[in-house]
């Protein structure tokens, strides 16, 4: 699966409070969630991302509470899928769970700059900088793992193989 789009660039330690605020956590609609999607640390991101887009972070991103919320929010405000240097262990299985895939390429996150044109070729773990032309390899998600983003979820992979489909 190839995935194209433009990058949102941000620092370490993007907790799940900055992905989605607390104060909005009232709420499981992920309309709702995305409209407050990175608010409190870029406020134009949730009206200005476009489908298929890409976060791109340093180390440790989704930091924090284990909410569910933060991968909801992140795919229902549009963008595709987040890349970083690493993930916080619980954000990294929550993000899968909700059908969001997340790519760990150390080697890429520091060449990125907020609006280059980026294109994933998750089955052969590969990121192209279309801006700057440069291309990185990382390791591919896992075909389980893939499965489940294919599905939309684990929810949805669940109901599908229950079906028998």
């Amino acid at each position: 699966m190839e995935l194209k789009g433009k990058a949102w660039k941000y620092g370490d330690d993007v907790d799940t409070d900055a992905i989605i605020p607390a104060r909005y956590l009232n709420t499981s609609d992920p309309a709702e969630l995305a409209r407050h999607c990175m608010e409190d640390i870029d406020t134009s991101f949730a009206g200005e991302v476009s489908k298929g887009d890409f976060i791109v972070a340093g180390k440790n991103f989704g930091c924090g509470s284990s909410r569910e919320h933060a991968p909801i929010a992140i795919k229902a405000a549009g963008a595709s899928a987040v890349i970083a240097r690493s993930f916080a262990r619980i954000f990294y299985r929550n993000a899968f769970n909700m059908g969001l895939p997340i790519f760990e390429a150390p080697d890429a996150v520091d060449e990125i700059k907020t609006g280059d044109r980026l294109t994933v070729d998750m089955d052969r773990g590969s990121l192209r900088n279309e801006t700057k032309g440069q291309e990185y390899r990382f390791t591919p998600i896992p075909p389980f793992m893939q499965e489940l983003v294919s599905a939309g979820g684990l929810l949805n992979y669940i109901t599908k193989r229950k079906k028998g489909g």
